[in-house]
């Protein structure tokens, strides 16, 4: 049904958007509206229309913008939903800290430095962030995109490593790598560094 609508962001879904375009998105009531909605209830396009009470060809429009921007995402139910990680990652994103001038080391170096068979040996200083971050994203790796994790999943994926996997489950949290619901946990979807 939304297929058709074009979107005023002219990108697929799942693509990353500009900040510029993002902000003009949100700066929108009607938009502001719908990301309401759906952020307290999963809603068909009926339900939506209802709750919203913005005309048919409006909401269709500020719908697809709104899931060709990755901000809401719909299931093979068609109901529409906020994509939490994707809002995640964006916030991540749009408000990381600079690198310090040690993030130009190649990422490859600093697992080499810290890992040994797969196990991370010792976790870096606290003085050595854009390590840590490193080492992050490299457990993070261990996570499939697009999948549910049980916390007792998550917490054997993470065992053996120099720190305790609660402390690695929380700082990949923490971090925006993984996002927690429900005691459910998800890769979060990641965004080009703008």
């Amino acid at each position: 049904m939304l297929e058709n609508v074009q979107s005023p962001l002219q990108s697929e879904p799942g693509q990353d958007i500009a900040p510029d375009a993002l902000l003009r998105l949100l700066l929108d009531m009607e938009r502001l509206a719908i990301l309401g909605a759906v952020a307290q209830d999963a809603l068909t396009l009926d339900e939506l229309s209802k709750r919203v009470s913005q005309k048919r060809a409006t909401l269709l429009r500020n719908v697809e913008a709104l899931l060709a921007a990755g901000l809401v995402r719909s299931g093979a139910d068609e109901r529409l939903r906020l994509d939490a990680a994707r809002i995640q990652g964006m916030k991540r994103t749009l408000f990381a800290r600079p690198l310090a001038p040690e993030a130009a080391r190649d990422d490859g170096d600093v697992v080499a430095k810290y890992v040994r068979d797969g196990k991370l040996l010792q976790w870096p200083a606290p003085n050595q962030e854009a390590r840590r971050r490193v080492l992050l994203g490299w457990l993070a790796e261990r996570f499939e995109f697009e999948r549910d994790y049980r916390e007792s999943e998550v917490n054997e994926l993470l065992r053996g490593h120099s720190l305790d996997h609660a402390t690695l489950r929380r700082y990949l949290v923490d971090a925006g790598h993984l996002t927690r619901g429900g005691g459910i946990y998800r890769r979060a979807t990641p965004i080009a560094q703008v």
